[in-house]
């Protein structure tokens, strides 16, 4: 029985990526596809990546239909990079708890108490928190990002794992705002030692977004974008890995040859795994659910994405 709905599954699959393929075309659709996402939506995507890399492809793409398999905030940057393309989400219930920690009425409050401080914010974060914000970053290149900026004083939100992490590599006073992300947050330097326990040869990458405390216990820390180059360029064969178990598919689809273990069975973003293959193909059916973002949100906001992308 078991065998006989794997090949059910597996031809369903094969029809849906069919009927995916003539939708693109009929819509001249790109569909774009984070690192967290399930195996099947990445087996599709015209480009995987981190936030980063997909907002990019977003500013950049010629074709009038962006797919955006990621969360919510997600689909808003790229309707705000790229105003006149259909922006369309799978399930736009696929919230991120993190970008609801911070509500643009606590970040004026706070912008007022620190008039001097310039304010940073991960793009983690809705189109209404980054029309409050000078400058938005990602994981990637969040140091560079607050380095870059003419102040002495950094708002950082919404990430507090994040902020103290980017506050070792800056001479910049970091005010840091109380969020986190549920999924990475989660990891604990119990779950780290017990893992190592158990694969002792394996080297540990973990997301900044995780604890302090389990960060300092990592042999190298990135972006997921970094943890993916690592891992392929590395000489070693073993990893633990301390971040959204969908990484998984680059990771073996890079180093077929090398060994994953993740640091948790919790590493996994229930709102990203909202999204699946007959979603996507049922959203390019439908043209729903789009992505709006009102005008004066989006002038604002584009200008801390923009200022963002210009960071070298």
């Amino acid at each position: 029985m078991e065998a006989l709905a794997i090949e059910r599954k597996a031809e369903q699959n094969r029809e849906l990526r069919e009927r995916l393929m003539q939708l693109k075309k009929e819509r001249n659709a790109i569909i774009l596809a984070h690192y967290y996402q399930r195996d099947e939506i990445q087996e599709v995507a015209d480009f995987r990546g981190d936030s980063f890399l997909l907002a990019q492809k977003a500013a950049a793409t010629e074709a009038d239909v962006i797919v955006f398999c990621g969360v919510h905030f997600m689909g808003e940057s790229a309707k705000i990079l790229a105003p006149n393309k259909v922006v369309l989400v799978p399930d736009e219930r696929a919230g991120c708890p993190m970008a609801d920690m911070v509500h643009p009425i606590g970040l004026r409050e706070m912008k007022a108490r620190h008039p001097n401080a310039k304010v940073v914010t991960y793009i983690n974060s809705s189109a209404d928190v980054k029309a409050e914000t000078d400058i938005c970053c990602t994981s990637a290149n969040a140091v560079k990002v607050v380095n870059s900026v003419d102040a002495d004083e950094i708002i950082w939100c919404p990430d507090k794992n994040l902020g103290h992490y980017v506050s070792q590599f800056t001479d910049k006073k970091m005010i840091i705002w109380e969020g986190y992300c549920n999924t990475h947050d989660m990891l604990t330097i119990k779950d780290v030692e017990e893992t190592r326990a158990k694969h002792p040869n394996a080297q540990f990458v973990v997301h900044p977004e995780c604890r302090p405390e389990v960060v300092a216990m990592a042999d190298f820390v990135g972006s997921t974008t970094a943890i993916l180059k690592y891992c392929r360029e590395s000489d070693r064969q073993e990893f633990i890995v301390g971040t959204e178990d969908g990484t998984g598919y680059q990771l073996r689809l890079d180093s077929p040859n090398k060994i994953f273990h993740f640091a948790s069975k919790f590493l996994v973003c229930p709102n990203m795994k909202v999204n699946n293959l007959k979603k996507v193909v049922k959203c390019l059916e439908t043209m729903q659910p789009q992505i709006y973002v009102p005008q004066e949100v989006a002038d604002k906001a584009r200008v801390s994405l923009e200022r963002m992308l210009l960071v070298k």
